[in-house]
């Protein structure tokens, strides 16, 4: 996907560039002992033509950076899922999740004087996922307990988090516990 981003604005770029550089070499070479002429009032300058392309490139790419922020069907699904609100971790800490109103599937992730902005990720495993790459954090959502992990550290951030449905499966968790991969299945009797 980056590759893809990456030709896309060098394609988008290549008429401003070509802009700019024309505008350089219609200027004509002046001596430097030569005193520089006054500017017609009318005609724009090289300058100008510069802005211009920088406002044109900047344009272009706020509109891929908007195209790749739009998540996917799938994406949203898994972002309906999030729980949301003031989780209680383990050790005291809290966790705060709030949904970005301007941008569905985005989420504000807060835990103590760190912050995130976060967004849904596919999983093979069905545990909901977060991230925000940029900072390297992964918030992840598993039917008993959630979790804040810093993968630039290497370190879970916040542990045990749990909104009340998530408290409730742990303790039935604790109560019947479920069968361990490593066990033999249990052979049925007829």
């Amino acid at each position: 996907m980056n590759r893809l981003t990456a030709t896309c604005l060098a394609l988008l770029l290549m008429p401003a560039v070509a802009l700019a550089q024309t505008a350089a070499a219609d200027k004509p070479a002046a001596k430097a002992a030569a005193k520089p002429k006054a500017k017609p009032a009318g005609k724009a300058s090289s300058s100008t033509s510069r802005v211009e392309a920088k406002s044109t490139a900047n344009q272009m790419a706020t509109g891929i950076i908007a195209a790749e922020a739009a998540l996917s069907p799938a994406e949203l699904s898994i972002a309906e899922r999030v729980h949301i609100g003031r989780l209680p971790c383990e050790l005291g800490a809290f966790v705060e999740l709030t949904a970005d109103t301007k941008a569905p599937g985005y989420f504000d992730v807060q835990t103590g004087k760190l912050r995130y902005r976060m967004f849904p990720v596919e999983t093979t495993t069905g545990a909901i996922r977060l991230e925000d790459k940029r900072a390297g954090a992964v918030w992840l959502q598993l039917a008993n307990k959630s979790m804040l992990m810093d993968q630039k550290l290497g370190k879970r951030v916040a542990d045990e988090c749990a909104n009340p449905a998530q408290a409730a499966v742990a303790e039935a968790l604790k109560k019947n516990p479920a069968p361990s991969l490593l066990d033999s299945p249990a052979t049925e009797k007829k």
